[in-house]
């Protein structure tokens, strides 16, 4: 069910903000939300294989201390989840300066 602009307006006055404070602390929140799942996934992925890094993976995967697979699947995902994290921050960062 969407929401609309009625409960938007609600929701606005039940918590005393204007509906532009609303929609730009509501992205923020999401933004956040999902930056800090996307860095929790990354230190589990850095965790399970004793780094601080993605080179670092890559340098224990070369060297043979790690197994090849699943290993190179991790480092690929753990390269998108940081490039995910700078995304996030870029939109932080538009929605603060515009607002």
């Amino acid at each position: 069910m969407p929401i609309t602009e009625e409960v938007i307006r609600k929701v606005a006055e039940d918590t005393g903000i204007s509906v532009e404070e609303l929609k730009v602390s509501s992205l923020l929140a999401f933004l956040r939300e999902k930056k800090k799942k996307i860095m929790l996934e990354r230190l589990d992925i850095l965790a399970r294989y004793s780094v601080n890094s993605p080179d670092n993976l890559e340098i224990k995967i070369k060297n043979g201390e790690v197994a090849e697979h699943p290993a190179w699947e991790d480092l690929i995902l753990l390269e998108n989840l940081e490039a995910g994290i700078v995304l996030i921050n870029r939109d932080i960062k538009s929605i603060q300066e515009s607002s």
